[in-house]
């Protein structure tokens, strides 16, 4: 589809002559980060704090005066999950304004590849 100047248009209207927010597809793939984030935080949890604490109380070890299934599960997991958001949320996160959009400035979104207007 061309607009009068020429231009290709990147947003096409549906069947009802909707046109979905190019912020939409943004969002859900920074949702995925969270999701998988959280994954990878239970996991961690689970497997460090069942596989190192399932032992006799004689045989733990400790760090820094904490049980080693309780430091790596809980303290140490927690100081990465900290850290991996930071990462995230500064390097896979857009600044999109949430104000309505233009169809101009729509396609000008998704031109850009979801970046800044």
């Amino acid at each position: 589809m061309t607009t009068e100047t020429g231009e290709t248009r990147v947003l096409e209207k549906n069947e009802y002559g909707f046109i979905e927010d190019p912020r939409y597809k943004v969002c859900e793939k920074e949702a995925w980060y969270g999701i998988f984030l959280g994954i990878v935080n239970l996991v961690i949890w689970a497997v460090t704090g069942y596989g190192l604490g399932s032992g006799p109380v004689d045989g733990y070890s400790y760090i820094m005066g904490f049980p080693a299934w309780f430091f790596v599960s809980c303290i140490a997991n927690s100081i990465f999950a900290i850290a991996a958001t930071a990462y995230i949320v500064g390097k896979k996160m857009r600044d999109m304004p949430l104000d309505p959009m233009t169809e101009d400035e729509a396609e000008a979104f998704v031109r850009n590849g979801g970046g800044r207007l």
